[in-house]
């Protein structure tokens, strides 16, 4: 792996690290036509397409009932496992949720009350490889919302992993489909003879998936659109190598179209991360997978001239992971306001958010986190706001009232406050 030096960057190299693309445009096409045909066709679109992509002719659609058996079925040190790290993931969204409030201002009772959507629905990859981490991320939110109807829709496989549906079963899924891709979007969106229709969609996925919740944005809502996953670690001089190293091939093993950056001010750390990159690399089992992500253009080693021209870059990198291994790495985050989720230290690494720590794996990619945040149990949320005024209250806004909707030519909006005075 090389080193780069970030003020020499040309203006190509600066767009592959800044532009990061999802791969969604190019599957726009094919996710509308799948998503129109699953519209119109239900569960006929959806066994073709399942045959089609998967190479799988399903029987059942649902397979809720088979959860509870696979959880029994599982390994015992497996089984605590996704149960741990369900527990401490609702414990995090339980600190989390907003709670409802009154307060009163000159009269005004205002507030905002919190309830959970009726109906929601939960992507998670999967078919014949197992993400019951996914499957938690997506459900344990949702139930500790309070949402009524959670549905998990997985791609399907001659056996589905026992790991994913147990992984449904301990979240608390209610429904559960082994139906993948576009047309799982589609049918949570729509509903189909079997899946019952939502009234959201949530859960990460490959372009093809990305691109059918794009379609449907608008008859349903979504959580946000992400792309291939990505790490940036930002270290000082008394950062450990090997650990940067480490952190940045654990990421690349995910997709050749993650993007993994270490930025720095120390150009012998610089050479050493390169360094035990190359090192590490063999030993690691999906070495074409991290090798394809290491030579990906948005990928690389960083020299800053500084600290702070590393953080800089950091902030506008904006990236879905933020490791930040330095001495001051409170002061370090302070000045950076845009990560989806940030390790502090040595011993926090990425593994941990996206297997048990407790926060949401779930993300915001491409530098989409300077706009918006990751899954979390707001998105299962809706928001209502309260008011109760009293005589006197409304006495102190009448003319303020008035005035703006007489500019305003809604003349019939000052009158529905001036009726209330009409005995003074």
């Amino acid at each position: 792996m090389n080193v780069r030096r970030l003020p020499e960057l040309s203006p190509e190299e600066r767009t592959a690290l800044f532009d990061r693309d999802a791969g969604v445009a190019d599957a726009r096409d094919a996710a509308r036509d799948i998503v129109d045909r699953v519209r119109t066709e239900g569960d006929v679109a959806v066994r073709e397409f399942t045959e089609e992509f998967d190479g799988v002719t399903v029987g059942n659609l649902a397979v809720t009932d088979e959860c509870e058996r696979a959880c029994e079925r599982l390994d015992e040190d497996l089984r605590d496992a996704i149960e741990a790290a369900a527990d401490n993931i609702a414990a995090f969204h339980e600190r989390s949720a907003p709670e409802d409030w009154r307060t009163d201002i000159d009269g005004r009772e205002l507030g905002r009350r919190y309830r959970p959507l009726d109906r929601v629905g939960v992507y998670a990859p999967g078919g014949t490889a197992a993400y019951p981490s996914s499957v938690l991320m997506g459900v344990v939110p949702a139930t500790v919302a309070g949402v009524e109807h959670v549905a998990l829709c997985t791609p399907p496989a001659e056996e589905l992993p026992d790991a994913t549906l147990a992984a449904a079963h301990v979240a608390g899924a209610d429904a559960v489909y082994q139906v993948g891709g576009a047309q799982a979007v589609a049918a949570l969106a729509y509903g189909t003879e079997t899946v019952d229709a939502v009234d959201k969609v949530v859960g990460p996925g490959n372009a093809y998936v990305t691109a059918a919740k794009a379609e449907v944005r608008g008859d349903v809502e979504v959580d946000f659109l992400a792309g291939p996953s990505e790490v940036c670690v930002l270290a000082d001089g008394g950062a450990d190598p090997g650990l940067v190293a480490a952190e940045l091939i654990a990421q690349a093993e995910h997709d050749p179209n993650t993007s993994v950056v270490a930025v720095t001010d120390d150009e012998a750390l610089a050479e050493s991360v390169a360094a035990a990159v190359d090192e590490q690399v063999p030993e690691r089992e999906r070495t074409d997978t991290i090798e394809a992500a290491l030579d990906n253009d948005a990928s690389g080693v960083l020299l800053a001239r500084s600290m702070s021209e590393a953080v800089l870059f950091t902030e506008e990198y904006a990236a879905e992971h933020l490791v930040v291994m330095a001495e001051d790495d409170e002061a370090l985050l302070n000045r950076i306001d845009s990560a989806g989720s940030v390790f502090l230290g040595e011993f926090s690494p990425v593994a941990a958010g996206d297997y048990a720590s407790g926060p949401n794996h779930v993300l915001p990619t491409g530098g989409a986190a300077r706009r918006f945040g990751g899954l979390s149990v707001d998105h299962f949320l809706r928001s209502t706001t309260v008011q109760r005024l009293d005589e006197d209250a409304l006495g102190d806004l009448r003319g303020t009232i008035t005035t703006l909707a007489g500019a305003e030519g809604l003349e019939a909006h000052a009158a529905s406050v001036e009726k209330r005075f009409e005995n003074e």
